[in-house]
Order: C-alpha cells, then structure tokens, then sequence
C-alpha cells in the first residue's frame, strides 16, 4: 500500500539540472531559461491540440497535458518545462464551477458574493481525489521529458485565488473582492486559510508525482497596497513555503526549490525575500539592480523582461537580454519574462530570446 504523497519511483535521470542549480544558488555555465505560458496559444500546434476540447476538458486529461507540456521543448532549448494546468483547478476543487467563455476568459457561473456563501465551499479537500488528474499529467510528463529538463509545478496564491472566487473573473479594480477584505476581514481570512490548506497539500502532491520545482503565482499582487498585502497576502505566502517544506521532510520527499512570483509588488520584496522562497521571480516594472539591492544576494531572482518586447526585430531582442543579463549578472539568476507569453506573438521570436540568453551568458561567463 502507498500514502497519500507516495512518490512513482524510476524516474529518467535528469541531464540538464542548469535551472535546479540557478534556483539554488550553484553556478552556471550559461543562464537558465523558461518562459510563463511557454505551453500556449502562440504555438500553432497547441492551437490545433486544444481546438477540439473545452480548456478545464484539457486540464483533466494527463496526456494533453503531457503533449501541451512538451511542445515548447521540441522547438526550443529551454531549461525547465512548466506543467500545462490552470490556476483555478484549485477553486474547482472547493466545488465551485469553473467555466472558459471565449473572448471573456475564465468565468464562474455562482461566484462569492456574500460571507455566507463560504459555506457552500468544501472545508476539507482530498486533493489526490479532487486533484488527481494534475498529479497524473505530472508523473506522466516526467517520464515523457526522459530527464531532458526539470519540470515545474504550480499553484495560484491565496489571494489571487480568493480575488477570482469573488470576482467571478477577471477584474480592473477587483473592487468586489477587496471589499471583503475591509469589511469583512475574518471571513476573508478564514477562506484564505482554507485556500493554503489546499495549495500546501496540492504542491505537495505535485512533488510527490515528479515535480521538480514549485512556482506560487500572486498575480494580482499588485491590487494591493503594502498594508494589505502585509495583512492579507504576506502571511499565508510565508506560511506555504513552511508547511510545504516541514511536509516534505515528513513525507520524506525531495526538497525541491520553490518560486514565488507576486506580480506588481515591488513595495513587497524585502519581505518576499524572506518569505521562504529560493526564488524571488519579478516583473518587467522594476530595474534589475533595484531589486537584486533589495532582495540581496542569497535569493535567486528570476525575470524579468517585458513580454511585448518579443514583438521587436530578432536583433533588438538580442540586444535587450544582453543588457538584461549585464543588469541582473548570470549567477543566482533565471531569465525569463516579466509575465506570461501572449497568444499572437512570433514563436521564432521565442527561439531568440532563449537563444540570445544562453549565447551572451556564455559570453559574459567565459570574460
């Protein structure tokens, strides 16, 4: 018989640990380099992939997500493969219904409107049983990529999570979910408690199936003000890396590096950098030296070019990640974008910036 987080042995030995050892702190010959959204809309062949399936259809499948998962990889070098999942699989698993509307985004039919509609949620969540099927296309993925790059795993944070749930979707001001979080304070956090519970057990279980890597997204980090991010986001950021951590001892899983992305708050890194986290990711609004000098030097920082600077000629490209390299320097540091890819963009373009990170990292190493 297996626990809950039994871990599938036989896994394919890893080849290019590059983005394990950056997250560390280990030195690199070349700089890693992922994309958020690598697996995405700006691939004709996940365009074609995707075209017979409703989005959280394609979420439940472990296979399409093991094929949406590899795509990038086939085409270009990256360092590290994100699994293709969603954010909100975490909402649908406290029950709520969860529904993709083209050209609006992901829409939920009932969202949270009063503090008594908390009830409605589940308050205890099986995630291998409401989950199971992420853990599945993790497992599956990770035989798949045959040890060519890590695999990263996921989750969204409390309160970008809590924003949707209230919100009901995508939002300008989220002006519905912050209401909450001045007039009804305690409730807010007793659904961000029951929000950490699950991503604790959640990323643990990603581990548990192969994951390599766990990256907590605060997207909407940038909604709030210090104070509230300090009251209402901070503390369960801080505490997700702790019980991951101490429950992966327990389980006696991999110690895997973990990520933490807060889109947006740069009145946040200080903190952010002593939140747990081996990794600080950053978005395109700050300048790389003001954040190294904030974050100091025993945190990986990973970021941060902005994305619609892949609608440039191949050449510019080129010349923008070597100034972002000079910035940022080449060790403790993972490129990437400062946010996600956008479903119209070049994927030539893509191979650029991948391949202009790893020439002039060699480049600035070997000087």
């Amino acid at each position: 018989t297996c626990s809950l987080f039994c871990s599938p042995k036989g896994f394919p030995k890893l080849k290019n640990d590059t983005f394990l050892r950056a997250a560390r702190g280990e030195e690199t010959e070349h700089t890693p380099v992922w994309c958020m959204r690598q697996a995405g809309r700006y691939l004709p062949e996940f365009r074609e992939t995707r075209a017979s399936q409703d989005f959280f259809a394609t979420c439940r499948s472990p296979k399409l997500c093991c094929e949406l998962t590899l795509q990038p990889l086939r085409r270009f070098p990256l360092d590290a493969a994100i699994i293709f999942s969603d954010i909100l699989v975490v909402p649908q698993a406290l029950g709520m219904e969860v529904v993709m509307v083209p050209g609006k985004g992901p829409t939920f039919t009932e969202p949270l409107k009063e503090v008594e509609d908390l009830l409605k949620l589940r308050q205890k969540v099986d995630v291998t049983a409401e989950l199971g099927y992420v853990f599945q296309a993790i497992t599956l993925t990770r035989h798949s990529l045959e040890g060519k790059v890590p695999l990263i795993g996921f989750s969204g944070a409390p309160w970008t999570l809590m924003s949707y749930m209230i919100e009901g979707g995508g939002s300008t001001t989220m002006a519905k979910a912050k209401s909450w979080l001045y007039r009804h304070p305690e409730a807010s956090h007793r659904l961000l408690r029951l929000l950490a519970d699950v991503i604790i057990d959640y990323l643990v279980g990603q581990v548990a199936a192969g994951a390599q890597a766990l990256q907590l997204f605060e997207s909407h980090a940038g909604h709030l003000g210090p104070e509230l991010f300090q009251d209402f986001a901070l503390p369960y950021i801080r505490d997700i890396a702790q019980a991951v951590k101490s429950k992966l001892k327990e389980e006696a899983l991999p110690l895997v590096p973990m990520i933490i992305f807060a889109k947006d708050a740069h009145y946040a890194l200080r903190d952010l950098a002593h939140a747990g986290y081996e990794v600080v990711g950053l978005d395109w609004t700050i300048r790389p030296q003001e954040a190294r000098a904030q974050i100091g030097k025993d945190v990986t920082l990973q970021g941060n070019l902005d994305p619609c600077a892949l609608y440039a000629p191949k050449e510019k490209i080129g010349e923008l990640v070597k100034k972002m390299l000079e910035s940022f320097g080449t060790q403790r540091y993972i490129a990437n974008l400062g946010h996600g890819l956008y479903p119209d963009m070049n994927p030539e373009h893509v191979g650029a910036f991948v391949e202009a990170v790893h020439a002039h990292s060699r480049h600035i190493n070997k000087h």
